[in-house]
């Protein structure tokens, strides 16, 4: 059994790899950067297991800052953009794609057939943007309390949207598609559809970043990755996307562990 955490800047994304590669158990744990704070954790995830870790793979920008065994297991360090891309791949059945990961900021990798990774660029909007003006527009940085004012807001109520703009040459596109975030605030706003506005506003940013990544790349398959997949918001945006552009956007299977996932595959 493998023990793999992705050590990153906002939580640890700790998972247990059966002998087969599929996933035995998940958990996020709060960010740590000390040798005894993380084998603490290891200990917390591997507590309860029947059969023993034989390895434990790290990844992420935390496990730089750790070297030698934790609890007397064989440790090892994985590469954080091989990490995601192999995790990415092998978790939605796929042999070669886009991968997006969405953490704090957002990284856009190519994985491509014969095992070879290619940092195609990145972005500082990621999570970290959802937080911090989450906080200035409503009060709140929580992603949870976020999201919960978000179920109950109007994007009409924020952004301009195509059916707001009566122009001919671009009558192909859906009237719901967003022509402008935040182009048609409203004077009675509420913070739930501030929400709603930011939360709209980080996703389609990363998705039109995608598909140009994707064009950079010749591949027409996206795989998204990292804790914003998690968003209740996040697969009706993608729907959108999928339903304009020619491109597929997958969110595999414990996409949020992707980065863990490759890691302890690299060293089984």
């Amino acid at each position: 059994m493998i023990l793999a955490m992705d050590l990153g800047g906002s939580a640890t994304k700790a998972v247990l790899l059966n002998p087969d590669g599929t996933v035995l158990f998940s958990c996020l744990l709060p960010p740590e950067r000390t040798f005894d704070a993380v084998a603490r954790q290891a200990e917390h995830c591997i507590a309860d297991t029947a059969a023993p870790v034989d390895s434990i793979a790290l990844t992420g920008v935390g496990a730089s800052y750790l070297s030698g065994n934790l609890l007397g297991i064989n440790t090892c360090k994985v590469e954080e953009f091989h990490s995601i891309s192999r995790g990415a791949l092998a978790l939605a059945g796929q042999s070669e794609g886009v991968v997006v990961s969405m953490g704090t900021g957002t990284a856009f990798l190519y994985a491509g057939k014969d095992g070879a990774v290619r940092h195609l660029g990145g972005s500082g909007v990621g999570g970290g943007t959802l937080a911090g003006l989450g906080r200035l527009l409503t009060g709140s940085e929580k992603t949870e309390q976020l999201c919960a004012l978000a179920a109950n807001g109007s994007l009409a109520k924020v952004d301009l949207q195509m059916g707001d703009m009566a122009l001919s040459s671009v009558a192909t596109l859906p009237p719901e598609l967003t022509a402008s975030n935040f182009g048609r605030l409203a004077a009675d706003a509420s913070p739930a559809d501030a929400a709603l506005g930011l939360i709209n506003l980080v996703l389609q940013s990363i998705g039109t970043m995608a598909i140009l990544a994707c064009q950079s790349a010749a591949t027409h398959t996206i795989l998204l990755t990292g804790g914003l997949t998690a968003l209740p918001q996040s697969a009706d945006i993608w729907a959108l996307f999928q339903s304009v552009y020619p491109y597929r956007f997958l969110v595999p299977p414990h996409a949020v562990f992707a980065g863990a996932v490759g890691a302890g595959l690299s060293v089984m």
